[in-house]
């Protein structure tokens, strides 16, 4: 007879937001983000651990014990049973690269196997979106991450309720990007007079994007996004000039200090040269739609 599986491991991908639009709900199935963003290769992989002896659950990020609220609510939200979660991350941490809710995901993947809960895709990403609503983390990552490619999200909120998305139709690619600092998330979104200039900003991106739908016109539109919005730091300024400078398309990573870029092959080097100068630069590839 087979033993019962105490353990199960899983994966979700990180996710580089370009604009975005807030859509305010009480309902926090309701509430989210319209825009675009690209899923990335890399991610974090969670293992779930049955704790039966134990008196709570507990999360472990890249060997240390941390707080993390999405993951702990998501947890909370699916069993009424201790695991101890094990996540390890290929993506930066808290700099606009949906970490929390790949965590999440991920961690929800695992308990649904080990749990056998019988739930779809569909469901188990609407409980990390309601996770992320209620504890400040992301507002639309985890649906583009459940979806794969260069994601317009059209509609707020998970494919359960109002949601609704789309994809940039495009071969795959590579995506540079390179980590200057922190930003924080719940402090922008705080800020009415910046959400007003967000939603206006996005808006005007999604128009643009939406009139022609290719990866140049995204990385256009989330260049004039991140400028309009007025939360590029200096270094961030002087690294996207540098990328645009050799040929190459660059613009930040929302929300954080980060900087995304991509290039045609001919100044791909040129490109990593001029983010190297700015920090340790990582790539990942976007799965393509042909």
């Amino acid at each position: 007879m087979k033993s019962k599986v105490t353990t199960a491991t899983a994966f979700a991908p990180g996710h580089i937001t370009g604009f975005f639009v807030i859509h305010e709900d009480d309902n926090p199935c309701l509430k989210g983000t319209i825009g675009c963003g690209l899923v990335l290769d890399k991610g974090l992989t969670s293992t779930v651990t049955s704790l039966p002896e134990a008196e709570d659950s507990e999360v472990f990020l890249n060997g240390s014990l941390v707080n993390a609220p999405v993951t702990s609510h998501l947890v909370k939200s699916l069993i009424d049973a201790p695991v101890r979660v094990s996540s390890n991350s290929e993506i930066p941490i808290g700099s606009g690269f949906g970490a929390s809710a790949a965590g999440a995901l991920s961690t929800g993947y695992g308990l649904n196997e080990l749990f056998s809960l019988g739930l779809s895709q569909n469901d188990i990403v609407e409980k990390v979106h309601v996770a992320e609503v209620l504890e400040g983390g992301g507002l639309g990552d985890v649906e583009a991450q459940a979806y794969g490619g260069a994601v317009i999200r059209k509609a707020p909120g998970p494919l359960t309720t109002t949601g609704k998305l789309d994809r940039i139709p495009c071969s795959s690619f590579e995506v540079h990007y390179v980590v200057l600092g922190n930003i924080s998330t719940k402090a922008v979104l705080s800020n009415p007079a910046t959400v007003k200039c967000i939603n206006k900003a996005g808006n005007k991106a999604m128009k643009k994007l939406m009139d022609y739908p290719d990866i140049e016109r995204f990385m256009e539109a989330s260049y004039d996004f991140s400028l309009e919005i007025d939360l590029l730091s200096t270094k961030a300024k002087d690294a996207i000039e540098a990328v645009q400078s050799v040929g190459g398309l660059a613009s930040q990573a929302m929300l954080g200090d980060s900087v995304f870029a991509i290039s045609d092959e001919h100044c791909r080097d040129a490109v990593l040269d001029s983010l190297s100068e700015f920090g340790a630069v990582s790539s990942s590839k976007v799965s393509g739609t042909h």
